[in-house]
C-alpha cells in the first residue's frame, strides 16, 4: 500500500468540502486531476472512501475512519516539517554540554537559565567530568559544548571566557590566620599542611597553585581532584587549601575563607568551549547566546 501526502491533502479536501469543485478550487488546481488522486488513493487503500454521483459526494464508512488518520497524517508532516527546519535554524534541537564540578557552585545554572530563557525548545544533556575529558569528549564529537579552564589548543578549539572570579584561601574555624584579620600572602603558608590539587585531575589549579605558593612533599598532606572534598577535609582539620571564591556557596560548616594577597586579580578563569568545526545547529545558537551574555559573572 503506498500513497502521497498529495493524495491525503486531495481526500480530505474532498470529504471536507463534499465537493470536488470547491475542493479543487482550494486546492488550487483542476477537477480531474483532482479526481485521479482520489482514484490513485483509493486503489493504494484497497477500498472505496468516497461515494459520488453527480449530485452529491459522501464519505463512505471507510472514508469516514479514514479521514481521522489522514487528518493526523498531515498534522504530523507538518509538525515534522516545521520542527526540522526549527533544527536547521538552531532554534531547536539537542546540545550536549560538559561542565566542571566547581563550575556548578553558581555559573552553570546561570547559564543553563541564560540558553533556556533565550532557547526554550534547545534540550540540555548534561555531563561533567574534567577539562582533559571535555576535549578528549569534543575532538570524538561526543559532546558539543565544554565549561573548561584553560590552556586549550587553539587550532582544534574555540573558546570564550564566560567567569573570572578570586583565589581565597580556606581554612578550618580557629586557625590562627582567621585572627590576623588581613589579607593572607602566600609566602606564610609555607610550613603549613596544604591539601593540594591532583597534577592530573585538577591540572589547572594544581598549575594554579604551584604559581602562587612554594608547594613540597612534606606540606602537601593529601591530593584530591574536587573542590567539595577539599572543604571536607579542611573541615576536619587536615589542613588549608586554595579554592575558588564560588566555592563559598557550598556552606560546609568549619570552614572559613580568607582573602589572599599578592595574586592576580580573579586569576581563577572558566571558558566556554568548542569544536572549530561544530555543525551542530543548537550547539551554535547556544555559543552565540552564551557569548552576547559573556562575562556571565566576575
Amino acid at each position: 500500500m503506498t500513497f502521497t501526502f498529495d493524495q491525503i491533502r486531495c481526500f480530505v479536501a474532498v470529504a471536507e468540502e463534499l465537493h470536488f469543485g470547491r475542493a479543487a478550487e482550494q486546492l488550487q488546481m483542476t477537477q480531474p486531476p483532482l479526481s485521479r488522486q482520489i482514484q490513485k488513493l483509493e486503489r493504494a487503500v484497497g477500498v472505496q472512501l468516497l461515494e459520488r454521483d453527480n449530485r452529491k459526494v459522501e464519505l463512505t464508512s471507510a472514508g469516514q475512519a479514514f479521514l481521522v488518520e489522514a487528518r493526523r497524517l498531515l498534522v504530523l508532516a507538518s509538525s515534522s516539517l516545521q520542527q526540522a527546519q526549527r533544527i536547521q535554524a538552531g532554534a531547536a534541537g539537542t546540545a550536549r554540554i560538559a561542565f566542571t564540578a566547581a563550575s556548578t557552585f553558581g555559573v552553570l545554572t546561570t547559564i543553563l537559565n541564560v540558553i533556556s530563557e533565550s532557547y526554550p525548545d534547545i534540550h540540555l544533556d548534561l555531563y561533567e567530568m574534567v577539562t582533559r575529558e571535555q576535549t578528549d569528549k569534543l575532538l570524538k564529537g561526543e559532546i558539543d559544548l565544554g565549561l573548561a579552564r584553560p590552556p586549550f589548543d587553539k587550532s582544534a578549539f574555540a573558546s570564550r571566557l564566560i567567569h573570572r572570579e578570586e583565589l581565597l584561601l580556606a581554612v578550618p574555624d580557629g586557625h590562627w590566620l582567621t585572627e590576623l584579620d588581613r589579607p593572607i600572602h602566600p609566602r606564610e603558608l609555607s610550613a603549613e599542611p596544604l591539601i593540594m590539587y591532583s597534577p592530573i585531575k585538577a591540572r589547572y589549579f594544581y598549575d594554579l597553585v604551584v604559581r602562587v605558593v612554594s608547594v613540597t612533599g612534606e606540606n602537601a598532606v593529601h591530593t584530591v581532584s574536587q573542590v567539595l572534598t577539599m572543604l571536607c577535609l579542611v573541615a576536619g582539620g587536615r589542613g588549608i587549601a586554595f579554592v575558588p571564591a564560588t566555592s563559598t556557596r557550598i556552606g560546609i560548616s568549619g570552614v572559613q575563607f580568607l582573602p589572599l594577597d599578592g595574586l592576580p586579580p580573579e586569576p581563577v578563569e572558566l571558558h566556554l568551549l568548542w569544536l572549530r568545526e561544530n555543525r551542530n545547529p543548537a550547539a551554535r545558537s547556544v555559543i552565540d547566546c552564551i557569548t552576547r551574555s559573556a562575562p556571565i559573572s566576575s
